[in-house]
């Protein structure tokens, strides 16, 4: 083995230390758990005064602001919408109607027609029948109509008196009245004329065109 001079690299002390970088080896780095801890501790004392303490002053926790208006929406199952929010606007049902005001006019009642009064006929009052038309046969065939609706008959004979120019039923005050309109309606003569000439109350004369 070949030998070589020695130089100030080969001069080492026996007794010396290390010389040089040397790295130490580096313990494992442990977790600090107390500043955890301290802020744990903290937030339960900041809990514990907003329950207990801040009720009694007349504040709600935020807590259970937060759960009371979560609670009606967990119990309808849907999300606050704008309908939930009240109106400012009130209701136009709430404004009185113009119906519900008192009519200043009264409704006007009806008034009952006055009803007239049924005039009896007596057809026991005697009915005379002239002929004043020339007409053979026309007093007596009249004078059967007039007795087959139930009145009593009279005289019937032809007119002596002045010459008529038309129909007419004389009748002998008011309470023959309506006994003349009565027959004016049986017998198809318009005139009807009150009149006290006559002895019989109703007097009926047949004049020219009376068939």
């Amino acid at each position: 083995m070949p030998k070589y001079a020695r130089d100030e690299f080969d001069k080492v002390p026996e007794a010396a230390s290390r010389q040089g970088v040397h790295r130490a080896a580096t313990p494992p780095s442990r977790v600090r758990l107390w500043p955890i801890l301290a802020a744990g501790a903290v937030a339960l004392a900041i809990g514990a005064v907003a329950f207990l303490i801040l009720p009694k002053l007349g504040f709600s926790p935020l807590g259970q602001a937060a759960s009371s208006v979560e609670a009606p929406l967990a119990d309808t199952g849907s999300s606050p919408s704008a309908s939930a929010a009240p109106t400012e606007t009130p209701s136009a049902s709430v404004t009185p109607s113009a119906s519900t005001k008192p009519s200043a006019t009264p409704s006007a009642e009806p008034v009952p027609e006055p009803t007239e009064t049924a005039v009896s006929v007596d057809k026991t009052q005697p009915v005379a029948v002239y002929n004043a038309a020339g007409t053979a046969g026309l007093a007596g065939r009249v004078g059967s109509t007039v007795q087959a609706d139930g009145w009593q008959l009279g005289q019937v004979a032809n007119w002596s008196g002045a010459p008529q120019q038309a129909s007419m039923i004389f009748y002998a005050g008011e309470a023959q009245q309506a006994n003349a309109e009565a027959l004016s309606a049986l017998l198809g003569i318009p005139t009807v004329v009150s009149s006290s000439e006559f002895q019989a109350p109703l007097v009926v004369v047949l004049g020219p065109g009376y068939a």
